[in-house]
């Protein structure tokens, strides 16, 4: 497979230069997470590795699992791991998240995790057009992954008041809280995200809480483009804090 190396913030990472490739939508996530400290992190379906290696960069004493359905993108993100020499603090563990339970008790045991973020498919199965390729089908439809099993298995690896963040379609908003609610997740942190300040919602950001009381705190929107089209401000600290 061919590779580009590319670097944002202060990483490096190898992505196919066909196939899947993250989108702001990783980096917005990892903006996302506000926690003054995370011991021990986890990435729901986590592609080439980028949330989690920028996660364990920004919490340099917790422990990362990076979980991945897909051969090619789970080799690629230990491929990553090691380029930003992170091997002893980040691990990757291929598996199915459905079967987390059964398949990896050895591995994983249930609620210890006190972070976990997703940046899962949030198309239905044959909802609109699949994407060109399997490695992007498969991140972006659910194929291999529906909602509900991604949050059964949040569930399941958090510990009591463990938080959960999410980049997700606002579509599926009112879907999404209602299965947190019934998983025991209560939402309290929502951000949406908009194209530019004349634009409905593209994406929104949400974070959960194991067992928390009912309150939802909605943040400032976020907004990707100015009036000329460039990058606010704010999405171009994200990209590169040091310009």
């Amino acid at each position: 497979m061919d590779f580009t190396l590319d670097s944002i913030r202060d990483i490096k990472l190898y992505q196919p230069r066909k196939g899947y490739r993250f989108s702001v939508d990783a980096l917005l996530l990892y903006s996302f997470v506000n926690l003054r400290i995370a011991r021990r992190i986890g990435d729901l379906g986590a592609g080439s590795g980028i949330v989690g290696i920028l996660l364990a960069k920004k919490y340099p004493d917790a422990k990362v699992v990076l979980f991945e359905i897909q051969e090619s993108l789970a080799a690629l993100a230990e491929k990553n791991i090691a380029l930003n020499f992170l091997e002893e603090r980040i691990k990757v563990i291929k598996t199915d998240l459905r079967k987390i339970k059964t398949l990896y008790p050895s591995l994983v045991t249930s609620h210890q995790f006190d972070l976990l973020v997703s940046n899962p498919p949030f198309r239905r199965f044959k909802s609109g057009l699949i994407s060109e390729g399997e490695e992007k089908a498969i991140a972006r439809h659910e194929i291999k992954l529906k909602l509900h099993e991604l949050i059964d298995a949040a569930s399941y690896l958090l510990k009591a008041k463990g938080r959960f963040c999410m980049v997700y379609h606002p579509y599926r908003l009112s879907e999404l809280t209602e299965i947190m609610k019934k998983k025991g997740l209560e939402p309290k942190r929502l951000r949406l995200v908009h194209s530019n300040k004349i634009s409905e919602a593209k994406m929104i950001l949400i974070e959960a809480v194991q067992g928390a009381k009912v309150g939802l705190k909605v943040d400032k929107p976020l907004y990707i483009y100015k009036e000329d089209g460039a990058y606010t401000d704010e999405l171009m600290e994200i990209y590169n804090p040091e310009v």
